[in-house]
């Protein structure tokens, strides 16, 4: 039998899942400046098995402009490349004694509104998710018993705060990755 504090606390962990996720995606969203996150999409295809560029190389960003990736078996260095260089990032790769050189070209106008547009989806799907979870908690207030209607109208509108709360949090975070990608 729920609470409902117990719904409350559901649905900010819920919540909170749900803009975690949308800072992740916007992570491997490229901005002015390397980060070995901008590389998490990469899958690589290693010993039959498909699996995160992370989980088969260390990745490494020394400077602003370039990654180093670093594969744990040097065998693999070549698959690794492709698959870096086939991926939609649109990098090109260079490998030089075993350690992948990832230089990262200027960002034009034009690809960095496209990047913003994809961030705005990004952040779209992350207020879904949240709204998502408010409907799903506003269903077990409803369904609750032994509450007052008192109780049940005052835990409503908690639950929109706690929505208003986290949709603010997916806001904030879309303004800071769309100003990092137009910064010049």
């Amino acid at each position: 039998m729920s609470t409902i504090a117990q719904i409350l606390k559901e649905a900010r962990a819920h919540m909170d899942k749900a803009i975690d996720s949308a800072k992740h995606e916007f992570a491997s969203i490229r901005s002015g400046k390397a980060s070995p996150t901008m590389l998490d999409t990469v899958r690589v295809e290693i010993y039959g098995t498909e699996m995160n560029l992370n989980q088969v190389a260390n990745i490494a960003a020394p400077e602003p402009r370039l990654l180093l990736v670093t594969p744990y078996d040097k065998g693999q260095t070549k698959v690794i490349e492709k698959a870096i260089r086939e991926s939609d990032l649109g990098l090109d790769p260079s490998t030089q004694a075993g350690v992948i050189r990832v230089p990262l070209p200027m960002m034009n106008e034009e690809r960095r509104k496209e990047l913003v547009k994809v961030v705005h989806k990004l952040a779209e799907e992350g207020r879904i998710a949240i709204r998502h979870w408010r409907t799903d908690c506003r269903e077990k207030l409803k369904k609750l018993d032994g509450t007052s209607e008192d109780d049940a109208r005052h835990a409503e509108k908690d639950l929109q705060k706690i929505h208003d709360e986290y949709i603010a949090k997916v806001d904030a975070a879309l303004k800071a990755k769309e100003h990092e990608i137009m910064e010049v």
